[in-house]
């Protein structure tokens, strides 16, 4: 069994250095695209050399109202993050790392909401700050293969719907089933493990799967950031396999990072005017260690034991264009989950919504979301 205390959990990740491979060789305009600029070339010069830093800050402040009780509460989201190009810095080919620091404070909205499923997607049981990332990615036959080795969350990557990010609800993440199964590798509690990722010549077709620690960190020390391994946490598989037809004449790396605070590079930026989105996918998961069932009992009363597992079909697809502006669309989407239901308090769940990108002319990356 492994431990690591949370500084050196730290420690370990920037030693690993952090970062995700640009999606081009063209730099970022960081002067444009970012709230401090480039910081006197000082930017532009690290990502020469293949290190980037990022930081963002979201605050939630929600009020709700329970019978006669009425309650205002705020949740925080601190997200630092260190990536590095170890083919840049190295000559290490086709290798990159990438680390992320978290830190969220704030409690209160979902006890007093009640909801099953939270309030806020930021909201955590237990305020800590914590290493929510950190690996090293290996890339074979120009990226179409890849191997991603450390601690890493799997809603980075898998049940994804681009469309549907920036709703508060926690559902339009993980979906509601997964996310109250025994201990999944997402937010803010990331395990240990291995991730496989292949794509097709034209980037259409892809395919992944992680095998994952089946408990993340230590919970009976949830504050801490911990790698520990043993055989009573068992294992944590998912799969999926999806299209995205829009992709197939553009070569660019799909980044296991929130895209939301990525800066991107110019020729990225045009691929995004190309003409909306597309993507089809198709998921399964399931624990390696049993859990008690919620109703079924043995002959001496006791809950029979089983495990848990589920799958997921997604879509999202733009639907037209707006005038003035490439970036102007409508988009929907829309992800159906089944779960045992013998083991999670969710059998079935859905989403489905719009999201109208550039609502108003003069601009254009604006968007409203409805689900």
């Amino acid at each position: 069994m492994l431990r690591l205390s949370h500084v050196r959990a730290i420690a370990l990740a920037f030693l690993l250095v952090a970062s995700v491979v640009h999606a081009a060789d063209e730099m970022p305009d960081f002067a444009a695209s970012t709230l401090t600029g480039d910081w006197g070339g000082v930017r532009s010069e690290a990502w020469q050399r293949g290190l980037q830093a990022e930081a963002g800050f979201r605050a939630d402040i929600l009020q709700g109202r329970r019978g006669d009780s009425r309650a205002t509460r705020s949740v925080r989201h601190l997200d630092l993050k260190l990536r590095a190009d170890l083919d840049r810095l190295f000559g290490w080919q086709d290798t990159v790392a990438y680390i992320n620091v978290i830190d969220d404070r704030g409690s209160g909205a979902n006890s007093h909401a009640g909801s099953l499923m939270g309030v806020s997607s930021i909201e955590v049981p237990v305020p800590t700050t914590r290493v929510f990332n950190a690996w090293v990615q290996k890339g074979f036959d120009d990226d179409r293969f890849s191997l991603l080795l450390g601690i890493y969350p799997v809603d980075a990557e898998f049940f994804v719907m681009d469309s549907a990010a920036s709703l508060l609800h926690p559902a339009y993440g993980t979906p509601a089933d997964l996310a109250l199964s025994d201990t999944p590798s997402v937010f803010n509690n990331a395990a240990f493990g291995l991730r496989a990722r292949w794509y097709s010549e034209t980037r259409a077709v892809y395919a992944m799967g992680a095998l994952m620690d089946g408990v993340p960190n230590d919970p009976r020390h949830p504050k801490r950031t911990a790698v520990k391994l043993s055989g009573e946490d068992g294992a944590f598989a998912i799969a999926e396999i999806g299209w995205m037809p829009d992709e197939a004449r553009h070569a660019f790396d799909f980044e296991p990072t929130d895209p939301a605070l990525v800066r991107q590079a110019p020729a990225v930026e045009m691929h995004e005017k190309y003409a909306g989105h597309a993507k089809y996918a198709a998921g399964v998961w399931g624990y390696s260690r049993k859990r008690d069932d919620l109703a079924a009992v043995d002959a001496n009363g006791d809950p029979l034991r089983r495990r848990s597992r589920g799958g997921y079909l997604l879509a999202e697809r733009t639907l037209f264009g707006l005038p003035g502006d490439p970036l102007r669309n409508l988009t929907a989407f829309g992800r159906v989950t089944r779960a045992d239901g013998d083991t999670e308090a969710i059998a079935r769940s859905w989403n489905v919504g719009l999201k109208w990108r550039g609502p108003l002319a003069d601009r254009p990356q604006d968007s409203i979301t409805l689900g």
